[in-house]
């Protein structure tokens, strides 16, 4: 399974996007800027409670830290098709006596 990386989006695209929902409404702006509503809904929340529409500062992720976490879920993955393989071997080895 292929996993989709998250958007990041800045924080001048952010006010943006309160500001034209603002203007046009929360699901239109949400559909022409192809954001989720929900987000959109987020951001307008912060601006409405004067917090700042900024997502907290996070440390940069490096190339190891990615490749891990990518090993890692491939390995999940291969010990689940292991255990189906297994249950399989069983299941038919019975099947031809």
């Amino acid at each position: 399974m292929q996993r989709i990386p998250r958007r990041r989006y800045t924080d001048d695209f952010k006010a943006q996007a309160v500001t034209l929902a603002g203007s046009i409404g929360r699901a239109q702006a949400a559909r022409q800027l192809d954001i989720s509503v929900k987000t959109l809904a987020n951001w307008l929340d912060a601006s409405r409670a004067e917090r700042p529409v900024s997502s907290p500062s996070r440390a940069p992720v490096s190339d190891l830290e990615s490749e891990l976490e990518r090993l890692r879920a491939e390995n999940a993955t291969l010990k689940i098709e292991r255990e189906i393989l297994k249950k399989a071997t069983a299941f038919f080895a019975k099947e031809s006596k």
